[in-house]
């Protein structure tokens, strides 16, 4: 059975039919944004594990709440300016004539979440808040491939060792679904061991994707967690997606195991200087077998994506300009 667990062929979220993501960023204030957009509405839920989010609409993806599907999720660096990037993709979408229908009107359901990258070497001296075009130019440029490391949310992101980005990853499953993780890195902690080069995602890394040198032969000691507090501030903040028919609640419960990502890939996470979150989304377009086994496989393909995404992240991200992190790249690449 395990022969037939593989990534997608892109090995990206987009491997889910349907979805497609857009990045926009500009590298002299060092940040962007990124949109999840699907063809059609789709049920989305959300878990929150650090002490320190920003958030937009996650309160309406609780199960016991009216509004089941939305229209986009969005990743955002810039802080609470940042939220203001799901207002450009709502804005979009409206004149698309795509949101919830109330009477005559139509409001999109855009939820969101922000990282902290105000500290990281670029230009913050805006004139105007540029977080709403960003959203606006990301949806624009949604699509099926797109590129990882310091692009849209993981322009300016950082990590307690390197510079931190915009990973991906997915698989599929014996039972025919398929299950992505997108994620913008911006930890307190470190995806590495020690001073790396060797991941902590490694175990669970298939085949070279990001580098394919295996687990370290040495650890540090475990108690003392590798960071620099507010040293360029943090937050973790991802999306896992599938194809299977899943409930809000069921949703919610994928956004859930996939923080075992988290902690597999980043030493440590959940900390109260983060504001680590994670939304699911799921298309419904493939019905489930055996709830109960589904359900729990859905889950731990997840946290699974989720960790091989967070490396893959740090893995392709690049030099810039001002930056005040070297790449992983740079020093071992």
């Amino acid at each position: 059975m395990t022969s037939q667990i593989r990534p997608g062929a892109r090995n990206l979220i987009t491997d889910v039919g349907g979805f497609r993501v857009g990045n926009a960023g500009n590298d002299t204030i060092k940040t962007g944004t990124t949109v999840l957009i699907a063809d059609a509405p789709f049920t989305a839920g959300v878990h929150v594990m650090g002490g320190a989010p920003g958030t937009r609409e996650t309160d309406l993806l609780a199960p016991d709440k009216t509004v089941e599907q939305v229209d986009a999720l969005v990743l955002s660096g810039g802080s609470a300016f940042g939220l203001d990037a799901a207002s450009g993709v709502a804005d979009a979408l409206r004149a698309q004539g795509r949101g919830f229908a109330v009477g005559d009107q139509l409001v999109p359901i855009v939820p969101g979440a922000i990282l902290f990258d105000l500290i990281n070497g670029g230009d913050k001296n805006w004139a105007e808040n540029p977080y709403k075009r960003l959203g606006t130019e990301a949806l624009a440029n949604a699509t099926a491939d797109f590129s990882l490391g310091s692009v849209g949310a993981g322009t300016g992101a950082t990590t307690a060792s390197f510079k931190g980005g915009l990973g991906s990853a997915s698989v599929v499953l014996p039972s025919g679904h398929t299950v992505g993780a997108l994620v913008a890195v911006n930890a307190l902690g470190s995806a590495v061991v020690g001073e790396g080069p060797h991941f902590w995602a490694a175990p669970f890394e298939q085949g070279d994707e990001f580098g394919g040198l295996g687990v370290a032969s040495a650890y540090p000691e475990p108690h003392l967690p590798p960071t620099k507090l507010a040293a360029h501030a943090n937050t973790t903040i991802g999306i896992v997606a599938t194809d299977a028919m899943l409930s809000q609640a069921q949703c919610t419960r994928m956004a859930t195991a996939a923080h075992d990502g988290f902690a597999r890939a980043l030493f440590p996470a959940h900390t109260p200087m983060d504001g680590d979150l994670i939304f699911a989304a799921a298309t419904g377009q493939k019905s489930l077998g055996h709830v109960a086994s589904d359900t729990l496989y859905l889950g731990h393909a997840a946290a699974t994506c989720m960790a091989r995404a967070i490396a893959r992240a740090v893995f392709h991200a690049r030099a810039a300009a001002n930056d005040l992190q070297s790449s992983w790249s740079n020093t071992y690449g």
